[in-house]
């Protein structure tokens, strides 16, 4: 079916100028690019689940250049949509068939890009080569590291395990562990740092070079390829960026009670995602899957109904993979069958509260594409920012729901730790990855950066950002961090911040519109597809993206509660 989707496409192009012609153009699109997407989520499961499945990587690549095929084959239609005028667009729009009538945000959206086109031929050549240039990047990082066998040495003796087996014990509360775990993959990353550093060369480098191509009628900067993808205004994110900058003392006061916590004078690389360590002899508490599905359920649940029934849906049909397993890839996602709408997640279950607070993030992402999942397929695509919003919003019912359970003070302050991990987490973490790249694409601009420099970079930037909040840095944080090295996305890291910012804003609605609040979160998230990120939030909550106030509102919230948990450690060590 797919050749020949792109058989269709090739042998009417010249017809493109036609509207039934376009017409059908659209829905051999939508037809053949749901179908492969299809079959792209299945392949990556499998090689989520088992990084050394060979059936399953060649499938992916073969994926790969078949949908290169496909938008190659596309690209004229492309081309004429972003550059025809407003008649064309509104007869073409005029069709029974969803797939085809939905278009029109899409459509919108080629039309803002359509002074950094290039010309047909140039598009459908950068499309052919990127699969086996700059996306093959991509692949080679995920091969390694899903390959990778990090030693971990500690007084009682060394094992040796997978890359995410080790990256997941930074996480939990095996506190013991952590050090060695850390150092084990800082060894790993160094000893692989000529690969590492060769990949995010060559894909900023790429990157580089096809904004200058670009740059044709309108000067490409490289952040605009981000901009777009995830539908925010420059002006946007630098207000974002400079409420976290004018805040992070906020950040850094969580890291430095973390630190109390943990009886140390600043956190440490190795432990600053670690579990809440026991303020007592007792041993951190270690929850069992089923455990962890039924805390979040009774947290959707004072929601909606409707959300806790989900998340059971999601268990009994299978669609979470949690189980941990021998040559796992690292991390934790959501995704999808296009073609049934099937939400799926998949992450590695260690039993940490960290681990329930991931799942219950996952389980929000796959929410907010259950709640689409009678939209045309082509008004759910919505940019990661605003994908934010759902996870995030999960995460902080499930916290409030812990600490509403909490019954004394040393269990509230557990919870609490939640709330102040993550502050550490989004509001420090996230603006090291965000200037830490934007440095280095500043740099790269000019030369490649080694491995020793871009060492060096990294602990500047997160210098500067822990301040004292933190006792050393993560020089080899660029290597080890997959976020660097995704070959289709760059930048993939502020909208985590502006995801947790902006779901605090939607969380506090609920205290303000009671039982009205439910029908209009829902009618949010349907609405992410279809409008600008600005667009949303002024439909929804009457708010401006673009001034620092309203980002400034998102931090004063959480300084309270690093100012509640502050009050409860006080009182609890006086």
């Amino acid at each position: 079916m797919i050749r020949r989707s792109i058989e269709l496409l090739n042998n009417h192009c010249g017809e493109r100028q036609n509207v039934s012609a376009m017409q059908n153009a659209i829905q051999t699109m939508e037809a053949a690019g749901t179908l492969l997407a299809t079959v792209n989520t299945l392949a990556n499961c499998y090689a989520s689940t088992d990084a050394q499945n060979t059936q399953a990587k060649q499938l992916i690549g073969r994926i790969a250049q078949l949908n290169s095929e496909l938008e190659q084959a596309f690209t004229p239609y492309e081309n004429t949509l972003a550059l025809a005028d407003v008649s064309f667009i509104e007869q073409v729009l005029d069709h029974e068939d969803p797939s085809v009538s939905g278009q029109g945000f899409q459509i919108e959206l080629l039309q803002r890009k359509a002074e950094t086109q290039l010309s047909i031929e140039e598009e459908q050549l950068l499309c052919a080569v990127q699969v086996d240039g700059r996306d093959a990047w991509g692949r080679l990082y995920d091969n390694i590291t899903g390959s990778l066998s990090i030693e971990i040495k500690t007084d009682s003796g060394s094992e040796t395990v997978g890359f995410s087996k080790a990256a997941s014990l930074l996480y939990g509360g095996e506190f013991a562990k952590q050090q060695a775990a850390w150092e084990g993959i800082q060894s790993a990353m160094k000893a692989n740092e000529t690969s590492f550093a060769a990949i995010v060369n060559a894909l900023a480098g790429w990157r580089h070079n096809e904004g200058k191509k670009r740059s044709k009628a309108k000067q490409e900067h490289f952040l605009d390829p981000s901009l777009r993808e995830n539908r925010i205004q420059r002006e946007t994110l630098d207000a974002m960026m400079s409420a976290a900058h004018e805040h992070k003392a906020v950040g850094q006061k969580a890291g430095k009670l973390m630190a109390r916590v943990h009886g140390l004078e600043a956190m440490t690389p190795w432990n600053h995602l670690a579990a809440m360590p026991p303020l007592n002899s007792g041993e951190a508490q270690v929850y069992s899957f089923e455990e962890g599905i039924a805390v979040i359920k009774a947290a959707f649940e004072q929601v909606d109904a409707s959300m806790a029934e989900f998340v059971q849906t999601m268990v009994d049909n299978g669609w979470i993979d949690a189980e941990p397993s021998n040559n796992r890839r690292l991390g934790a996602y959501c995704t999808k069958l296009a073609a049934t709408r099937t939400p799926l997640v998949f992450m590695t279950w260690g039993g940490s509260r960290s681990d329930l607070l991931t799942l219950a993030h996952e389980l929000g992402h796959a929410f907010h594409n259950w709640v689409m999942r009678d939209l045309p397929l082509c008004r759910t695509h919505y940019p990661m920012t605003l994908a934010e919003t759902a996870s995030i919003f999960a995460e902080n019912i499930v916290r409030d729901y812990m600490l509403e359970q909490a019954q004394t003070a040393q269990e509230k302050l557990e919870m609490l730790w939640e709330e102040l991990s993550s502050a550490y987490a989004l509001t420090i973490n996230i603006p090291v990855r965000y200037e830490f790249e934007k440095a280095f694409y500043e740099a790269r601009e000019n030369n490649e950066l080694d491995a020793k420099q871009l060492c060096d970079l990294m602990s500047k930037t997160w210098r500067d950002w822990y301040g004292d909040s933190m006792s050393g840095t993560d020089p080899y944080f660029w290597a080890s961090k997959l976020h660097f090295s995704i070959s289709e996305l760059s930048f993939y890291n502020y909208p985590y911040l502006f995801g947790y910012l902006f779901s605090q804003g939607v969380y506090a609605q609920r205290a303000t519109k009671g039982d009205a609040f439910f029908p209009d979160y829902v009618a949010l998230l349907r609405d992410t597809g279809s409008y600008l990120a600005e667009e949303v939030v002024l439909k929804h909550m009457g708010k401006d993206l673009t001034q620092s106030s309203f980002w400034n509102e998102g931090m004063a919230k959480l300084a309270v509660k690093v100012d509640e948990f502050e009050t409860l450690l006080d009182g609890l060590k006086s």
